[in-house]
């Protein structure tokens, strides 16, 4: 771990995006709300907030972090897109990137999961779908 002792408390903020693409049929059912296994989208917010939560759990040599608020979005963005945002603060020593990612990736990650019995073509391959573009979009401390 990177030693944070001495430096102070502040305010912190990231923001983190990406998304998973879908057949056009695939992203047909999540808006129309018939994908089995419920609503992908409202899952996938659930599970990117835990995931924030969890992220020195998952990632080795990551600080845990006193995590003040996390806001994930999940939303179709075309008809063969979905997309993650994650907005992820504290007041720590040091930022909060790798939670938002962290945040962003199991949100996409549980999206595939949900849909993925929809993805197969007739050769059981999944032609398609990709989770791609995870990025941090903003930054932000308080001196």
């Amino acid at each position: 771990m990177v030693d944070v002792t001495r430096k102070a408390e502040v305010f912190r903020e990231a923001t983190a995006t990406g998304s998973i693409k879908l057949k056009t049929e695939t992203v047909d059912l999540i808006e129309t709300g018939k994908i089995v296994k419920g609503d992908p989208l409202y899952t996938a917010k659930i599970a990117g907030v835990l995931a924030a939560k969890k992220t020195s759990e998952l990632i080795p040599l990551c600080h845990p972090l006193p995590l003040t608020n996390v806001e994930v979005t999940v939303k179709v963005s075309n008809k063969t897109t979905v997309e993650a945002i994650a907005t992820v603060k504290t007041k720590a020593q040091t930022g909060v990137e790798m939670e938002a990612l962290t945040a962003v990736a199991m949100a996409l990650l549980t999206v595939w999961d949900m849909t993925k019995q929809y993805e197969k073509d007739s050769a059981g391959q999944y032609p398609s779908t990709a989770i791609d573009n995870i990025y941090v979009v903003k930054k932000f401390k308080q001196a």
